[in-house]
């Protein structure tokens, strides 16, 4: 059922813990989708079509900012996280890149800041951001992770954390060092594990089978052969695109934006009605 604007705006919006418990709840069984707004016209959009959670997007957010993805900075990315939060009624799971710090206290600090923007979720890769040697080795990886699970356990404990191993996003696609990657996160404390650019079949099976019975994020950022029901089927818990819808908006503004450099209008026939965004964030005065 469609949910909208107005039913947002209740007499008692639902409090902090109140979203956080939704969250978690949402990880228990069966397989929801976890769409990726980028500002907060995206976010309330995605509100409106009845959607359990939102997810940031570090990439949608620095190409709204004119930045390259993880060229953010952490004040920049937590003031994102409060201007989504309050946009929102939905549990918002941060997309937190790599806790924005090297060492484990670093990613302790960075970790309580986050969870005082009132994210119901957050993540935290492995990726230095080194092209020369891209993930943390495993032990120090784990203590980052660890640290991530103490900040959080010292606020209350109810913000999900999301343990990632970005082997193939760093140029390291080996499935058998990231399964061993997230076990390791899920034994430091990782309430919820992610091995984004996994694609295939067998691929989410192993990791799925691997980390049973923590739930596990599957990335679809783009056509698949795979509906929802049937990762569901897979046992994956949750399907999030992250910067995968930023991607179609931007794709559609670069191609009407190419069409007038060349003199033309057709990249409007696929435009959105002003009357009817108009209607849809009126709604929300």
């Amino acid at each position: 059922m469609t949910r909208s604007f107005i039913d947002w705006r209740h007499d008692m919006p639902r409090t902090v813990a109140e979203k956080r418990a939704a969250f978690r709840a949402l990880h228990e069984s069966g397989c929801f989708m976890l769409p990726n707004p980028w500002d907060v016209g995206s976010a309330r959009y995605l509100e409106s079509l009845g959607f359990k959670a939102l997810a940031t997007t570090s990439s949608g957010f620095a190409w709204s900012r004119g930045h390259a993805d993880n060229h953010m900075t952490r004040d920049a990315v937590l003031a994102h996280l409060r201007e989504i939060v309050g946009a929102t009624d939905l549990p918002v799971n941060a997309d937190f890149e790599s806790g924005f710090g090297a060492t484990p206290d670093d990613v302790a600090q960075s970790v309580k800041l986050a969870i005082e923007t009132g994210v119901a979720g957050l993540s935290i890769e492995d990726s230095t951001g080194d092209e020369a040697a891209p993930l943390f080795p495993i032990d120090v990886a784990v203590q980052r992770m660890k640290a991530a699970r103490r900040a959080i356990d010292e606020r209350g404990g109810d913000t999900l954390l999301v343990g990632r191993a970005e082997n193939f996003f760093a140029g390291k696609p080996d499935l058998d060092d990231a399964i061993a990657r997230l076990k390791a996160y899920s034994d430091a404390g990782a309430d919820c594990l992610y091995a984004p650019g996994i694609k295939t079949r067998e691929q989410i099976e192993a990791v799925v089978k691997a980390l049973a019975p923590k739930p596990v994020n599957l990335l679809i950022g783009g056509v698949s052969e795979f509906a929802l029901s049937d990762v569901a089927a897979l046992g994956v818990r949750r399907v999030s695109v992250g910067g995968g819808l930023a991607r179609v908006a931007w794709g559609g503004f670069m191609r009407a934006a190419q069409g007038l450099v060349d003199g033309r209008f057709d990249g409007f026939k696929d435009a959105a009605a002003g009357d009817a965004l108009n209607g849809i964030f009126d709604k929300r005065a």
